[in-house]
């Protein structure tokens, strides 16, 4: 009977996750090729920073909203919805790349657009993970969500590099209609658990489920506290990272194949960081795996800020160790909160939290178009890797932190 149950859950789940994660890497090489377009079309900071301002913003405005919709509705034809529409904004822009009338402020709509959609479909898969996974291999599946996240690193940038120097622009959007099909097949394919509603249960307002959400966060003061941490590691590395591209050809001297390069080596070690989660499962408390891995993000940033402009193969090799502790980062939290959060509550508390949490990308990014004109991209890099450090190795002097998972979650019934 277990081993039913296990086929049962295996092939529930990885036939949902395996659209996804071809859904991911097509979203990922027209990513790429994006913001590669602008970089060279621009060669202006302020338009990255701008593009990275616009791919958040409707995200942090619209995810707490999104977030009791999907507590309310059916998460499957949520993230159905948001594929479908995604996928029609990218055909849009393909068209306007076809018959040559693209602008900048084009490419800022769909971001703007892309970004409210994954509003929604984040905190429902989200959401829909932690009812199809048993909860003892939630680390796992953390970690081979932050693989798949690294593979997409690895084969998106030198993909789209190539493919930037092949095709022109609207065929490469097309890649991301055809992967957002696949996973749409996926998700119509299989049946994922909701969770079970209360006959004859007030069902309440929107602002009610909000305020609910943020009533039972509020109850746990460790995730308080993680959320503060990844709202200054989102400040200061945010900006770092979306100016990327521009340190690789200006400060380093580098093209397009280069930055691939730093761009694949990160996924590479997020498939390597993935992969040691997913077999090893994390520490016996997963908060010590994850903020240890955030010291050593903390210095791996660092390094990149540090190096002479002779220094690239350093970066790359930077780069790579970046990549696999972000995946324990990354996984290990995920793991904590998907365990610690009630069913009922998933989607509205996933989507307050990542609202919260990138709550200051915006500001990095404004406070970062003027200092890196005048200073350069390096002080980015420098203070990300000193102070993710240094508050990486403090919160083990922190009870409330290192005490997480003392928190439970109510059980619900789920069909």
């Amino acid at each position: 009977m277990n081993d039913v149950h296990e086929k049962r859950w295996m092939r529930r789940f990885f036939t949902v996750w395996g659209g996804q994660a071809v859904s991911l890497i097509g979203s990922a090489l027209v990513q790429f090729s994006l913001i590669w377009w602008l970089t060279v079309e621009t060669r202006d900071p302020l338009v990255l920073l701008t593009s990275a301002i616009i791919g958040v913003l409707p995200q942090i405005a619209i995810v707490p909203f999104a977030g009791a919709m999907v507590d309310r509705l059916n998460r499957r034809r949520v993230m159905l919805a948001a594929d479908g529409l995604t996928a029609m904004a990218t055909a849009a822009l393909m068209l306007v790349f076809l018959v040559g009338a693209v602008e900048v402020w084009h490419v800022f709509a769909v971001l703007a657009v892309r970004s409210a959609l994954q509003g929604f479909h984040w905190p429902a898969m989200q959401a829909s993970t932690s009812l199809m996974v048993p909860e003892e291999h939630l680390a796992r599946i953390g970690g081979l969500n932050q693989s798949i996240q690294g593979l997409s690193s690895i084969i998106a940038p030198p993909l789209g590099a190539v493919l930037i120097a092949a095709l022109p622009m609207g065929i490469i959007l097309s890649i991301d209609i055809v992967t957002a099909a696949v996973a749409m097949l996926a998700l119509v394919a299989v049946r994922i658990p909701e969770v079970r509603k209360v006959p004859g249960a007030p069902s309440g307002s929107i602002l009610g489920d909000m305020r609910e959400a943020m009533s039972y966060l509020w109850s746990w003061k460790g995730a308080l506290a993680v959320v503060l941490i990844f709202m200054t590691a989102n400040l200061l590395i945010t900006p770092a990272f979306t100016l990327l591209p521009l340190y690789t050809l200006e400060y380093f001297g580098k093209g397009a194949l280069e930055y691939a390069a730093m761009e694949s080596m990160a996924g590479v070690g997020m498939i390597a960081g993935g992969a040691l989660l997913g077999v090893w499962g994390g520490t016996r408390r997963k908060i010590v795996t994850g903020m240890a891995a955030l010291a050593m993000l903390g210095a791996g940033v660092g390094v990149i800020g540090l190096l002479p402009p002779e220094g690239y193969m350093i970066a790359v090799g930077a780069c790579l160790f970046i990549g696999i502790t972000l995946a324990l980062v990354n996984g290990t939290v995920m793991a904590i909160m998907q365990k610690g959060i009630r069913a009922d509550l998933q989607g509205r508390v996933f989507a307050l939290l990542g609202a919260i949490s990138n709550a200051m990308i915006p500001l990095g990014l404004l406070v970062a178009a003027p200092v890196s004109v005048q200073f350069g991209i390096r002080p980015w890099f420098l203070a990300a890797g000193f102070v993710l450090t240094a508050v990486g190795a403090a919160t083990f002097f922190a009870p409330a932190i290192m005490r997480l998972e003392d928190h439970v979650a109510e059980k619900v019934l789920v069909e």
